[in-house]
């Protein structure tokens, strides 16, 4: 089944020229199917880009899913159209109104800001704990899985001496949780980060379990409340060219960017990125929508505790 999305959202007519199935609202109406609900708040810069980014990934199942994105009243996007903004994305205020089968918040460029520094804090707060009535699971990316963690445990997030930046081997932790049904022992995944959480820190919580984890890139994913939470610091949903991207906009700009590590092939930015974590990624996101979202929802939305 295909993925309802928003009339005219740019991400439609992208992934059709990947042969990825969606439908928008108009269509979708005309089916008798209870889709599940999942709604994004989406903090990066390039809004078109990161909602294409994460639409493909959910787009991998056999359940109709209809998205729908949140704004924070309390900023205002520089770099994406207003139009765009007025016409897709929806305040807190009207969405905190319904509850929802599954909610992603993403990363944010403001990892070295101190959270309470962050012009929204008390607004992103007051969604994380919103959240937590009101949804049956929610995956934190990145700058998010740091704000959460930090807001809810009390986890501190660390400045790294340089950017952790390129793609890593994770280890898995806890194979026998469904999140990593059909997974090898190791994944790849992508990071591009100033800051990083320890895990002595996880450990003092007992709420908390760590998932994955890297020798190079430290702790990957953690979980809490059962599966309810989900807290991943790198970018799976990221597609081959974005740390390429990255890497060539800083280049020659910042004295601190180096080449993305495990990424190009023979280590040559000339001969373009090796994909290495697209197959994990695809079967995660699927795990989390069947097993975390579907499996646990209450038909009756309005049930989720």
């Amino acid at each position: 089944m295909p993925l309802r999305l928003p009339d005219r959202l740019p991400a439609i007519e992208l992934l059709k020229k990947e042969n990825i199935f969606v439908m928008d609202e108009s269509r979708a109406h005309s089916q008798m199917v209870r889709p599940l609900k999942i709604v994004v708040l989406n903090l990066m810069p390039l809004k078109i880009t990161t909602e294409t980014d994460l639409i493909r990934l959910l787009s991998n199942t056999p359940l109709q899913i209809e998205i729908n994105f949140m704004k924070l009243k309390s900023h205002t996007p520089k770099n994406t159209p207003v139009e765009h903004m007025m016409m897709f994305y929806k305040d807190f205020d009207i969405l905190k109104r319904q509850k929802w089968d599954g909610m992603i918040v993403t990363g944010a460029p403001i990892e070295l800001l101190d959270f309470e520094d962050v012009e929204y804090w008390q607004e992103i707060m007051g969604i994380f704990d919103w959240a937590r009535t009101h949804v049956t699971s929610t995956l934190y990316i990145c700058w998010a899985a740091q704000a959460s963690l930090y807001h809810f445990y009390g986890v501190p997030k660390h400045r790294l001496p340089k950017k952790m930046f390129g793609v890593f081997h994770q280890r898995v932790l806890v194979d026998h949780l469904p999140i990593f049904r059909g997974f090898d022992d190791e994944f790849m995944m992508p990071h591009s980060r100033h800051t990083e959480i320890h895990r002595a820190d996880l450990e003092q919580v007992p709420e908390l379990t760590i998932l994955a984890e890297s020798a190079e890139s430290g702790v990957s994913m953690v979980m809490a409340r059962n599966g309810r939470e989900f807290f991943i610091t790198g970018h799976l949903e990221y597609a081959p060219d974005t740390l390429d991207k990255e890497y060539r906009r800083d280049f020659g700009k910042r004295d601190d960017v180096e080449m993305p590590r495990n990424y190009y092939r023979d280590n040559d930015p000339q001969k373009g990125p090796l994909v290495t974590w697209r197959a994990h990624a695809n079967l995660l996101f699927s795990n989390w929508i069947n097993y975390y979202v579907y499996q646990e929802t209450p038909y009756n939305i309005n049930e989720i505790q």
